[in-house]
């Protein structure tokens, strides 16, 4: 006897109210809202912001917390919630508790490999946004994606 398998994605929100993603500053807005602010400052946090074909946003999933200079992002579990809520899209978000927005050789390349990922799996992949408090560096904003 084999297991069975459920893919599910429950959304409370109709589609005519989901946020709408036009900019990088409307990502941060909606990403600042989506933090702890408790943990913003003290621990490094990874999520995905998942859009349809419209940049309307599906939902959020936090990916991973790590501890104060890193954090985990493991693919499979990436994509499986990209694929779960049928996401055409992607735009991924991770702060620096240091208060630097600018991206690490670790965000660099895994920014490349889920582009590369995504690319496989028809999902585009957007931006990634580092966030702080009081600001945040969009990699597609300035040329990285």
């Amino acid at each position: 006897m084999a297991s069975e398998i459920e893919l599910i994605y429950k959304t409370k929100v109709k589609a005519s109210e989901r946020p709408h993603i036009t900019s990088s500053k409307a990502t941060y807005k909606l990403a600042l809202k989506s933090w702890n602010p408790d943990k913003i400052e003290f621990l490094e946090q990874f999520k995905i912001l998942l859009l349809n074909k419209a940049n309307r946003v599906l939902g959020i999933y936090e990916m991973s917390t790590g501890g104060i200079t890193a954090t985990t992002v493991d693919l499979r579990l990436l994509f499986t919630a990209a694929l779960k809520a049928k996401a055409t899209a992607l735009i991924m978000l991770h702060n620096h508790p240091s208060g630097k927005v600018f991206p690490s050789t670790a965000d660099k390349l895994i920014t490349r490999k889920v582009k590369e990922a995504g690319t496989i799996l028809d999902i585009e992949v957007v931006d990634l946004l580092i966030i702080t408090p009081e600001g945040y560096y969009s990699l597609a904003d300035n040329g990285n994606m």
